[in-house]
């Protein structure tokens, strides 16, 4: 990463972390753009370019965790399926995991504010999406139609043993580890510890 690019980001960590304070000093809605760019010293027309809408302020944290994560795995091409899924699951809670005050706050404000709710589905159905998209590459090509529908389902089962991970996570502060509850997920998932539905051949 050149200097610039090295200005780039540092700038754009900057924008992110003084609008998550008064976020929480002042509330989403109460908070404007304007406040935002004063405390971070850029113009409103630079905070613009970095972050086109507030939402995308609150959910600049997770959108990183989640795209760096499927970036990752697109780099580990020799890597297994079962192994490679449960690396990209467990890369998206350490990143979660070390930072607890800015996962805690995504939510509060999640539930606090529709509108950042929405944009937060929209980053979670995102990653699936790429998710898929790079199992999709792993998986045998003699039948596509059986690779896009495994390549989404595995993405969707990935996703929810997130969500589900960071919901107990977030409700139970210093009492579970992210990791820990999702290898016990996903051992309950292969066990058929979780009661899913049967099939009925005709």
């Amino acid at each position: 990463m050149g200097l610039r690019e090295v200005k780039r980001e540092r700038t754009r960590r900057l924008i992110a972390d003084k609008a998550f304070e008064l976020f929480s000093d002042n509330g989403f809605g109460r908070t404007t753009v304007e406040q935002i760019a004063a405390a971070a010293e850029v113009g409103p027309s630079t905070l613009y370019r970095y972050f086109p809408t507030k939402e995308g302020l609150v959910l600049e944290f997770v959108d990183d965790c989640l795209a760096e994560a499927v970036d990752w795995f697109h780099q580990q091409p020799s890597m297994e399926l079962p192994d490679g899924l449960r690396a990209v699951i467990e890369r998206v809670l350490e990143q979660l995991e070390a930072n607890p005050d800015r996962v805690r706050a995504v939510f509060d404000l999640a539930e606090q504010n529709g509108s950042v709710s929405a944009h937060l589905n929209e980053l979670i159905w995102r990653f699936r999406n790429d998710l898929a998209d790079e199992l999709v590459r792993r998986l045998p090509a003699d039948d596509p139609r059986r690779a896009e529908f495994v390549g989404a389902l595995s993405a969707g089962i990935a996703m929810n043993v997130i969500e589900n991970v960071v919901r107990v996570w977030v409700d139970h502060p210093g009492t579970v580890d992210a990791k820990t509850l999702a290898r016990q997920a996903m051992r309950l998932l292969s066990t058929g510890g979780v009661p899913l539905p049967g099939t009925h051949d005709a």
